[in-house]
């Protein structure tokens, strides 16, 4: 089964960029995808869960809900994230660090609830190594997911290996590989700790150069570094089911 851990049903304001969940699963079913985290962007975190869940009944077997965190001081949003994985099933909490404060005071609550709760934290550090350390050692009963093995299309290889020696350091930590350029990191971030902690997603829809085209090539990604077939298969579904435990 091969299931793409990190697909967005909204993003970006200032295109205001929508994607029904017809088109994803169109999309999905064009790269041979079998099932897909969703989760809108760039809204509230009230609506972006009601953007999930009218996605999820629309495709139940197909698309797996997380709610987007977007907690502020005064609207820290927990008691929206706590009913929406215990009240209606979402899976797990995304957090973006261009719109969401990674300081204590604004993100340690929303990521305490989320060990508290057993569910993953899909989030994107912009390369802040620093937070994700810090993050990984005041929290360690919450699993969280490094996006894009640190930073979006870095060719920073010392970044990069300061996530992998991070994720080796601090077993509550996986890491995303959407967006990574640097595909021998791919490779040996799986070889130093193991595929059950690399996930593979397509970070899409993107419409460059098509939605369609862009999710195959993050897949083609996976199939050019020559894995094993038990490694292939964790990275493109595995290690995702089990960390949502499907």
């Amino acid at each position: 089964m091969i299931i793409d851990s990190h697909i967005h049903l909204k993003h970006g304001d200032a295109a205001k960029t929508e994607y029904s969940p017809e088109t994803i699963v169109a999309m999905m079913d064009s790269a041979g995808i079998d099932k897909a985290v969703v989760f809108a962007m760039s809204t509230t975190t009230s609506h972006s869960i009601q953007m999930a869940q009218d996605a999820r009944a629309k495709f139940p077997d197909r698309l797996i809900p997380y709610v987007y965190a977007l907690p502020h001081y005064e609207r820290p949003v927990l008691s929206e994230i706590r009913n929406a994985i215990t009240g209606l099933g979402f899976r797990g909490i995304k957090i973006h660090y261009v719109e969401c404060s990674l300081a204590p005071h604004i993100i340690d609550p929303v990521i305490q609830l989320a060990g508290q709760l057993k569910v993953p934290c899909l989030i994107d550090f912009g390369g802040q190594m620093q937070a994700v350390e810090r993050l990984a050692r005041t929290f360690p009963q919450t699993r969280m997911i490094v996006a894009h093995m640190g930073l979006y299309q870095s060719r920073d290889e010392g970044l990069i290996d300061r996530c992998i020696s991070l994720a080796e350091t601090y077993s509550n930590l996986y890491l995303d590989i959407s967006g990574v350029l640097l595909t021998h990191k791919v490779t040996e971030a799986i070889d130093r700790l193991s595929s059950e902690r690399v996930l593979w997603g397509s970070d899409g829809p993107h419409p460059q150069p098509s939605i369609t085209q862009f999710i195959r090539t993050e897949r083609e990604k996976v199939t050019s570094l020559r894995l094993s077939p038990a490694e292939e298969e964790a990275l493109l579904g595995g290690s995702i089911a089990s960390l949502l435990d499907l």
